[in-house]
């Protein structure tokens, strides 16, 4: 199973996020769960630090075992949060999807 932790405050501003595992949906280069959530993932963080002044992130990630960590290292301006929105959207259908292969839940941090 695909876990994702989406971390915020207590004043609901994101501060990044976690995914690990894989889904096992299916074998490896057939599995259309663990492609759209490393899509969403990796476009994401691409976005962020092309497209915002947000690009002051910590990305840690073992592609072996399936972790990608993203933190925000300052508060996140607004169209990073614009594409942090877009993600969790995302991950949310793929959850509300398949149940049985990931699960994202939030965090306060």
């Amino acid at each position: 199973m695909i876990t994702i932790s989406v971390y915020r405050t207590r004043e609901m501003e994101y501060r990044g996020f976690c995914c690990e595992g894989h889904s096992g949906y299916a074998s490896s280069g057939k599995d259309i769960v663990c492609a759209g959530v490393s899509a969403l993932v990796i476009n994401t963080i691409n976005s962020i630090e092309q497209f915002t002044a947000s690009s002051d992130i910590k990305v840690d990630m073992i592609e072996a075992e399936g972790y990608i960590k993203m933190m925000f290292q300052k508060k996140p301006d607004d169209k990073a949060v614009l594409l942090f929105d877009s993600l969790v959207l995302g991950l949310t259908n793929i959850e509300n999807d398949y149940k049985k292969y990931v699960k994202v839940s939030f965090k306060e941090v």
